[in-house]
């Protein structure tokens, strides 16, 4: 069973956070909810508290199959600015594992020197990125080697499923797909 940690930092984007989790764990993926801080209660952008399985300082990027951020400025920032996640994000890209930021968290797979040469993320966190290769709204999923970015609120049952695909194979993304009623997905 694939194994993706989605760590968050207080202020991460709840929609992107809940429905990557959500997706994955219908897709029948380990998921594990890792807290940056010493609480495991995390209160995102809009107030929503999650509870967190597990502390990002005790993961080892050995155990992970990906590692996948969810966006908001608050939480963004965070992520950046956190060694930890910082380190996992290095130690999953030397090995070639896969990596997956939406919305304002590409800024931190930039701050850790993994974000590849093509990307997409929420307009105007580009300008903070300052990296070529941004492909704007051309798609809702942007791929480049390991690495996987999304737009953001709006996109994240369709960055979910292209996630599912990646870890499970065509046939479980297509069912899926259909069971969340999600066809304007690609």
């Amino acid at each position: 069973m694939s194994k993706v940690l989605v760590p968050l930092a207080s202020g991460f984007e709840e929609i992107e956070a809940v429905s990557i989790i959500d997706v994955l764990r219908r897709a029948e993926i380990e998921v594990l909810v890792a807290s940056l801080d010493d609480s495991l209660h995390v209160k995102g952008a809009n107030n929503i508290i999650i509870q967190a399985d597990l502390h990002v300082k005790d993961i080892i990027a050995e155990e992970l199959d990906m590692i996948v951020l969810p966006g908001g400025w608050d939480g963004t920032y965070a992520l950046a600015e956190d060694e930890n996640v910082q380190n996992l994000l290095r130690k999953m890209d030397e090995k070639g594992k896969n990596i997956g930021a939406i919305c304002a968290a590409p800024f931190a797979l930039n701050a850790a020197g993994v974000l590849k040469e093509k990307y997409t993320c929420y307009p105007s966190v580009e300008e903070q990125i300052k990296k070529e290769g941004y492909m704007g709204d051309s798609a809702m999923v942007v791929e480049d080697a390991n690495v996987m970015t999304s737009r953001g609120p709006g996109t994240a049952l369709c960055f979910a499923l292209a996630i599912v695909k990646k870890l499970k194979g065509e046939e479980s993304y297509k069912a899926l797909k259909e069971g969340l009623l999600a066809t304007y997905c690609e």
